[in-house]
């Protein structure tokens, strides 16, 4: 075929990038000890740099840098340091999430590739094309994104006359949110997913609460836990697509699991190549669940299907299913229907239920001792006569294969073989005449050998081109290969067989020694704290587009509020605010509530539209530009292209401004009035963010109940439905309000947009309002308070007290307080406290 895409195999330390290397990755992705989105990773050292790239180079393999994480408004110089240390270690690309950063490194860095994160929840044609004027070379897509999502897209920049390689995750683990939009550790304990430290709560139990009513699920219980990603099936579609690079996820796995994934996949592609089909499935599937799954799926690459994203009965590692228990006979002998290769030493898991849905179920299990057969597909399995308590494992629990020691002997040694380095091409030359040594000679090089006896006239047959290949070519356990000879002797030569095998073994070790002697990599270029400096100065000293640049503080705070119903509209009306947010599902709502509230402010009726555009929905802007709406609320790349041509604009949280280059990129290049600045922020970085932007730049919310997850995901279907998509779920999302209940009691929202995907709120509401007089003192006018179920008189209420506190009549504190007693939901200072 003519194109196979690049195999992409993740590397956490060295013994992982070996395994991948060994087993046939085309490239490996890590990450340093700073800025990468695998934090708990073992990961390597910025100084390692140099020795990674020189030991993958050797070997033919390319190297990317992960530096996809937010970089805060401190941490500039710093990053500026990792770009020139990657560039002068040679490393071959970096994958970025950070708009500032991706600006940096092409004004810093300009012959080191980027490539544009999945982070940057790049899920359009119109994403795309952003990320290449930041200067990426390739892309990451999202991992919602279908197959036929896949070909739209590369349709799109056919159109656009944009060539971008795309990249795609094809194997490990699912993030139930749109990577770059969950916001849910951050929340909830401070470890931003932006920042490496995600605590993977969408793997934790929660209840479901439907109208007030606990919904009993039975084993479902891990509601937002997707199973694994799964596409080796799926390779020739994907090569079809014309996706360059494969890639598969797991840098906090073991090296077992990386050469097992590894080798799975680059089999298929090499059977992909020579046109073949693979004739041991079972075979494979066995060695990738085994290697760590907790289910297979293909994710998203098939298309929407609720139900089997999530099945929500598990979320821990699990292997090959079994089958469910049908008795337990003398209290020992455990009997199912299994069609699975099993034998003594192997391990199995079996579950027993609790009773309580946010408590995981009971784990029994072992090695087995005995397997045996039974009639109509039956097994008998035993785990040990009185070494496992099977008390309590009643009929119906179910059963996983979990551990295959022959198997997980043959990926060890797949882990641990060694890598030859990449044998290089060898030209040579031969010359001579009778009576005078041999000469050999690297061609265009400076090593050269002669033989110590003399050439003599051949009496039978002589050292022709053909013979003299075969010995000299003999080159096997050498870095090097044999090119291309040039024969130039005079007449017809002879010189023993054991002189010509002296020579090359000669040859060799000149080269040896100079290959000794060549450096690893070239040196480290020193940091230039001027050059990092005068570029960060530049970019953070141009000129901005528009009147922005020109306009004067504003003596006085200016609030907008955002509301989610009509109802919160109407409350406001009256009130000082500067202008009102309108963020509603239903397209009829939206222009309805632009029409009743038009001149009841200052700054308008403004208008919010979804958090993410797919490739085929740009019926999804339509009702915003219907909508009659004085501004927009931007939140995605579809909607800076289409929208802010339009009217004034503002880009949300969405747009993860976490820096102040950033933020001057996003509003010079799209014209925009403000942006928000990011949620991942905390108070000093908060401020250090506006200390770095132009006056009245940032808007910072206030107050708002968190967006914790933000899902292709519909719980509603899911769980609420029978059905799989829009399509056939029979929409109970517009008639039931759904509550999830955690483990700590806390029952967090949860509402479906246009485009059926879904957002989890925190909770518990979280306040600014202590820190009013410190962003006064910065410089701040422009804020934000954010509503979700809030009744008309709260509505009217909280905003009144917010408007109290800007004017300084009452303090940040006692807003607190007084949220603190009078909401239901409660306040916290969440992620605004100062971090330690």
């Amino acid at each position: 075929m003519a194109h196979l895409p690049e195999l992409l195999a993740p590397a956490g330390c060295w013994e992982s990038l070996k395994a991948a290397v060994a087993n046939g990755a085309d490239a490996v992705y890590f990450g340093v000890e700073q800025f990468n989105a695998r934090l708990r990773a073992e990961n390597f050292r910025a100084a390692d740099l140099p020795q990674v790239m020189d030991w993958l180079h050797r070997r033919g393999v390319k190297g990317f840098l992960t530096v996809n994480v937010l970089i805060f408004p401190s941490e500039l110089e710093q990053a500026a340091d990792l770009l020139l240390a990657a560039q002068s270690a040679q490393v071959d690309a970096l994958i970025v999430q950070d708009v500032g950063l991706a600006w940096l490194a092409r004004q810093l860095t300009p012959d080191l590739a980027i490539h544009g994160s999945t982070q940057m929840s790049i899920t359009s044609a119109a994403g795309v094309a952003m990320a290449a004027e930041l200067g990426c070379t390739r892309v990451v897509l999202a991992r919602e994104l279908s197959l036929r999502d896949l070909r739209r897209i590369q349709e799109q920049l056919q159109h656009r006359g944009l060539p971008m390689p795309l990249e795609v995750f094809v194997h490990g683990a699912l993030c139930v949110a749109y990577s770059g939009q969950c916001l849910t550790s951050e929340a909830l304990g401070q470890r931003s997913a932006n920042r490496g430290e995600c605590a993977q709560a969408c793997r934790l139990p929660y209840q479901l609460i439907v109208d007030g009513e606990e919904r009993d699920l039975g084993e479902q219980r891990y509601l937002m836990s997707p199973q694994d990603l799964a596409a080796w099936d799926l390779l020739p579609e994907l090569a079809e697509v014309g996706i360059a690079s494969l890639k598969i996820e797991g840098r906090l796995k073991e090296s077992t699991y990386v050469a097992a994934v590894t080798d799975a996949y680059r089999r298929g592609l090499d059977q992909l190549q020579l046109g073949e089909t693979s004739a041991d499935a079972e075979a494979l599937r066995r060695q990738l669940e085994l290697s760590f799954s907790r289910g297979l799926s293909h994710g998203w690459l098939d298309g929407v299907n609720h139900r089997k994203l999530v099945h929500g009965r598990w979320s821990k590692k699990r292997g090959p299913w079994l089958g469910r228990l049908e008795s337990l006979e003398s209290g020992e002998r455990l009997i199912l229907r299994s069609q699975q290769t099993l034998k003594p030493g192997d391990g199995v898991v079996l579950e027993i239920p609790s009773s309580d849905p946010l408590l995981p179920p009971v784990e029994i299990g072992g090695r087995l001792m005995q397997v045996n057969r039974l009639p109509r597909g039956r097994v008998a399995l035993t785990l040990g006569p009185g070494r496992v308590d099977l008390r309590g494992l009643q009929p119906g629990s179910p059963c996983w294969l979990t551990s295959d020691p022959q198997l997980e002997s043959r990926l060890q040694r797949l882990a641990q073989q060694e890598v030859a380095e990449q044998r290089r091409p060898l030209s040579l030359k031969v010359s001579g005449r009778a009576g005078e040594p041999l000469l050999l000679e690297v061609l265009g090089g400076t090593a050269c050998v002669s033989s110590e006896q003399p050439l003599e006239p051949a009496r039978g047959g002589g050292l022709d081109p053909e013979r003299l290949r075969q010995q000299l070519g003999r080159l096997g356990g050498t870095p090097w290969e044999l090119d291309r000879l040039e024969v130039a002797l005079e007449g017809e030569l002879f010189l023993p067989v054991a002189q010509l095998n002296q020579l090359r073994r000669q040859l060799v070790d000149q080269l040896a020694e100079s290959l000794a002697t060549e450096p690893a990599a070239p040196p480290p270029v020193p940091s230039s704290t001027a050059q990092v400096s005068a570029v960060l100065n530049g970019l953070l000293a141009a000129p901005m587009s528009g009147v922005l640049a020109e306009e004067q503080p504003r003596p006085q705070p200016h609030l907008a509020v955002l509301v989610r119903s009509l109802e919160q509209l109407e409350a406001l009306k009256g009130l000082p605010i500067q202008r009102v947010i309108v963020d509603l599902e239903h397209p009829r709502q939206l222009r309805e509530a632009v029409q009743s509230a038009h001149g009841c402010w200052p700054g308008g009726v403004w208008a919010a539209g979804q958090r993410i555009c797919r490739p085929d929905e740009a019926w999804s802007l339509e009702p915003l530009l219907r909508s009659g709406a004085d501004g927009f609320l931007v939140r995605n790349a579809d909607q800076l292209e289409r929208l802010t041509p339009l009217a004034p604009c503002q880009g949300d949280f969405s747009l993860n401004v976490a820096n102040p280059l950033a933020a001057r990129w996003l509003i010079q290049r799209w014209g925009l009035e403000r942006i928000t600045a990011s949620y991942d922020l905390a108070l000093d970085q908060l401020l250090a963010l506006v200390r770095g932007c132009p006056a009245n730049s940032v808007e910072i919310t206030l107050h708002q109940h968190m967006p914790l997850f933000h899902m292709e995901h519909c719980l509603f279907c899911a769980f609420l439905s029978d059905g799989h998509d829009h399509t056939d779920c029979g929409r109970p999302c517009e008639s039931h309000e759904v509550l999830l209940r955690d483990r700590s009691g806390a029952e967090h929202p949860l509402r479906a947009d246009l485009g059926c995907r879904n957002t989890l709120f925190n909770g518990r509401a979280q306040t600014a309002a202590e820190a009013i007089p410190q962003f006064l003192k910065a410089g701040v006018r422009d804020f934000r308070v954010e509503l979700l179920q809030d009744s008309p008189s709260d509505t009217r209420r909280r905003v009144e007290l917010y408007l109290q506190a800007l004017a300084g009549e009452l303090s940040g504190r006692a807003v607190w307080q007084q949220e603190q007693l009078e909401s239901r939901l409660g306040v916290t200072r969440g992620t605004l406290a100062e971090r330690r």
